[in-house]
């Protein structure tokens, strides 16, 4: 009797371990698909799992099913493939927005589409805005940008022809991408010196960005946050600089609960010091005014952690970069950071000469970001590394603050990455379940690169979970191209042999 007690509770154990394991599903590789294809995940809709891809200059968008089989692909026909300038994704739960841009006889065009869950235009072309240029300029003219409940969508352009007087022009859309407002302002600008950066969209339709001061790859002189409200034609523009420190770079985080911008930067007590802490500043939208502005100094027991070995403590946190903000309903926030170089033989690290090789003084933010920046990866399939590279992606550091700005705890996930041919299959990406948070990277084992999962818990304990289910070593993962489809699900592209598959890993919440 005792016996079998025994192995019923070994059993029922088993089938537990079981149901709460991580489980990945691979589609098969498609033998146009290769190593240098350009894709986006784009998300789920109706069921399906879709792909954009770019194969040999023409555009596709692919639909995969719950068990990653390839259930249609769709050209994008009504693309012309040799205009194309760029193209994004905005999906909901039925359908998908594609919004794209090309330039046909010194025109460009910006226009949009409604496709299904298999990839299949539903709708008419919808013209969203032209504009003219000139010879020699550049043609990438737009910019669109979501706000996160995706009941509205914005697309700006900035004409700046006249260095001294920037010429902002917006186009606000709700979900059926009627036109709500276009708006045209100027911003006053100094020449090689004035940036913009880091455009937002807040739930109510408002924008909200930076303008910064730079000279010489230096930090910041000034810097300011600009607030368009949805309905205006003119701006409100916030001094965000601090005295007596100075600020690395600016990032800003929609608090939409709050009604709230939240702007971060690591900060510095001498030009070209070491990084002392974090600068916070929250601006409340009712009442115009700062509701926090203070700085938070890094003690030495978590610089020690951060950097791990017997290093320069006070340098511990010079090649880390912040990546991703949560803000949480009460006000308080969670910060992302994670320590990111290269190594270049004859060429020491150095963080000045690295993250502001091009100053971001025109508004096409997305297609300058260097790899030290982490709003948004974009991958280049066709650059491979020059002059004996390596790309590294050491410690992450997870911080947590309450409403005051105050340190409530922090945590240190350790691991160690490098690659000499590109940054595909470096660094990490977030999944979000509600109640914890999976930190996604891989670790070289064995001679393989294998996708580890760690979780944080809302107390900031970290925990390795076991090897994901169906875990297979002929699969390289590049964890920071996946995306979030839903509150369980994620798609991550792998590289397999010579082509490039996507994977879909499940997680329990």
């Amino acid at each position: 009797m005792l016996k079998r007690f025994s192995l019923f509770s070994v059993l029922i154990l088993f089938l537990s371990l079981c149901s709460t394991a991580q489980r990945i599903v691979y589609s098969e590789a498609d033998n146009d698909d290769s190593r240098r294809m350009r894709f986006e995940v784009i998300g789920k809709v109706d069921g399906n799992f879709l792909v954009y891809k770019n194969n040999k200059n023409r555009n596709y968008i692919a639909a995969y099913n719950n068990d990653m089989e390839q259930v249609a692909k769709e050209e994008l026909d009504y693309i012309s493939p040799d205009r194309l300038i760029n193209i994004d994704f905005y999906p909901y739960t039925d359908f998908t927005y594609v919004v794209y841009q090309y330039e046909k006889k010194r025109v460009v065009y910006c226009e949009a589409v409604k496709v299904d869950g298999m990839g299949k235009k539903i709708s008419d072309i919808i013209p969203l805005d032209t504009t003219h240029i000139g010879f020699g300029g550049n043609n990438k003219i737009y910019t669109t940008v979501s706000n996160e409940d995706k009941s509205k969508l914005m697309v700006f352009k900035i004409n700046t022809k006249n260095k001294e007087r920037y010429v902002l022009t917006t186009l606000l859309f709700d979900k059926s991408l009627a036109l709500l407002k276009r708006s045209r302002m100027e911003i006053p600008m100094e020449e090689y010196k004035d940036n913009l950066d880091e455009f937002h969209l807040d739930n109510d339709g408002d924008m909200a960005f930076t303008k910064f001061k730079r000279a010489n790859n230096e930090t910041l002189q000034e810097s300011w946050l600009i607030y368009k409200p949805a309905l205006s034609d003119s701006a409100l523009i916030v001094n965000v600089q601090p005295d007596k420190i100075f600020l690395d770079e600016l990032h800003i985080k929609v608090d939409n609960a709050n009604k709230r911008f939240f702007v971060t930067s690591f900060y510095y007590n001498k030009k070209r010091g070491d990084v002392e802490g974090f600068y916070f500043y929250v601006w409340d939208k009712a009442t115009r005014q700062p509701v926090l502005q203070n700085t938070v100094a890094l003690n030495e027991e978590l610089r020690r952690e951060a950097k791990g070995g017997n290093t320069n403590v006070k340098s511990a946190f010079n090649d880390y970069f912040i990546r991703n903000i949560i803000v949480k309903r009460d006000g308080g926030f969670v910060i992302n950071t994670e320590s990111y170089y290269t190594i270049s033989r004859g060429t020491p690290w150095n963080r000045w000469n690295y993250l502001y090789g091009s100053p971001l003084s025109m508004y096409d933010y997305y297609s300058l970001y260097s790899p030290y920046r982490s709003l948004y990866w974009r991958r280049d399939p066709f650059y491979t590394s020059r002059n004996n590279v390596r790309y590294n992606a050491d410690n992450i550091t997870v911080l947590s603050f309450d409403k005051t700005g105050k340190l409530e705890w922090s945590n240190v996930i350790h691991k160690e990455q490098f690659d000499d041919e590109s940054d595909d299959r470096i660094s990490y990406q977030t999944v979000n379940t509600g109640g914890q948070i999976h930190y996604l990277f891989n670790l070289d084992e064995k001679r393989a690169l294998l996708l580890n999962d760690f979780t944080l818990s809302p107390d900031g304990q970290i925990a390795h979970n076991p090897t994901l289910k169906n875990l297979d070593r002929g699969y390289e993962f590049m964890p920071k191209y996946g995306k979030q489809v839903s509150s369980t699900q994620m798609i991550i592209p792998c590289y397999y042999r010579n082509s490039i598959c996507f994977a879909k890993v499940e997680f329990n919440q």
